[in-house]
């Protein structure tokens, strides 16, 4: 008799650890599993944007228990949102759901232009929810949820975010785009600028017929005329660094500032990873230099750095914050 009681005990608690097993699905690009519920524990693999994974525990306040292969593992709870209890559903009823979720992007998506300068950001549609990024003035949004009072959920780069509605105006409907495994950053063509190369030559040619009257009077001395050619080279070298000579960024540049992005590892003359806290994950970007200005495309968004000097970028918009060379 007493085994019988312990057996349906066990039965009991394995039929619920059954039912405690959910399917989730992953809205970050990349999503860290890590060893325990702490933040700082190691990381063991990583699920792929829109895979599903089966969550063991949702008892903890940031962090979901999920089946990672053959182990199990952590994931933070604000990339992963819940689809259906992990019972298989029959294939009517998952065509039902796909074409319900599709219609209902279809419909809920709009497209909204910024009126405010850097709009605010939110995790969530609280006043007091922690910044996660800022929109410059005349930007365009895509609006995913607009069912709260006072904000709307955006789609913002690699993740989602909330703003106030006082701030943002309706330009037209957007239709839902065709979802794709990966996007591939792309670099538009920049226009060639010749007004440095032009000014260059007309200083080149003022210095020359400069050096050539000195020569021609004052060719009995020396002194003056070494002291001009000396003029002559160091005014040469610096306009052609100043206008001429294309700016390079290499190394990383990190920022202790609570923002999105905390560090950009230039790794050549083109190419730059990206660490985004936002999502929790890591990005590689093209980029460009216009002026003193690093323009990266990724996904979305235009991230826009500002070159002060050698060991210092300032950035603006989602990237607003002081970024200093390691």
């Amino acid at each position: 008799m007493t085994r019988i009681f312990f057996l349906i005990i066990a039965l009991s608690i394995f039929a619920n650890r059954l039912n405690a097993q959910e399917l989730y699905r992953v809205k970050a690009d990349k999503l860290r599993v890590r060893e325990s519920s702490d933040p700082k524990s190691k990381v063991i693999g990583n699920f792929a944007q829109n895979g599903n994974i089966t969550v063991l525990d949702v008892s903890n306040d940031k962090f979901y228990k999920v089946k990672f292969k053959n182990r199990e593992g952590w994931v933070s709870k604000d990339f992963v949102e819940k689809i259906t209890p992990a019972t298989k559903p029959t294939t009517a009823q998952a065509t039902t759901a796909q074409t319900g979720a599709a219609t209902q992007t279809a419909t809920s998506t709009d497209m909204y232009r910024v009126t405010a300068d850097d709009l605010r950001v939110r995790q969530q549609a609280d006043p007091k929810s922690k910044i996660v990024g800022y929109l410059p003035k005349n930007e365009n949004v895509a609006v995913i949820d607009s069912s709260n009072t006072s904000f709307y959920k955006i789609k913002v780069t690699n993740g989602e975010g909330w703003v106030s509605k006082e701030f943002l105006v309706r330009v037209s409907p957007v239709k839902a785009a065709v979802e794709k495994t990966s996007v591939t950053a792309s670099v538009p063509l920049v226009k060639t600028d010749y007004t440095n190369i032009i000014f260059f030559v007309v200083v080149a040619l003022i210095l020359f017929t400069i050096l050539y009257f000195s020569i021609k009077y004052a060719s009995s001395n020396k002194f003056l005329i070494g002291f001009a050619v000396v003029v002559i080279l160091v005014t040469g070298y610096f306009c052609y660094i100043t206008f001429i000579q294309a700016k390079v960024v290499t190394g990383t540049f990190a920022s202790n500032e609570d923002i999105q992005y905390k560090t950009f590892n230039f790794k050549s003359k083109d190419s730059v990873t990206v660490t985004d806290a936002y999502t929790d994950s890591i990005f590689t970007s093209k980029y460009v230099i216009e002026g003193d200005m690093i323009k990266l495309y990724d996904q979305q968004n235009t991230i826009m750095l500002l070159i002060r000097d050698d060991k210092t970028l300032v950035g603006e918009g989602f990237t607003r914050g002081k970024f200093t060379k390691k």
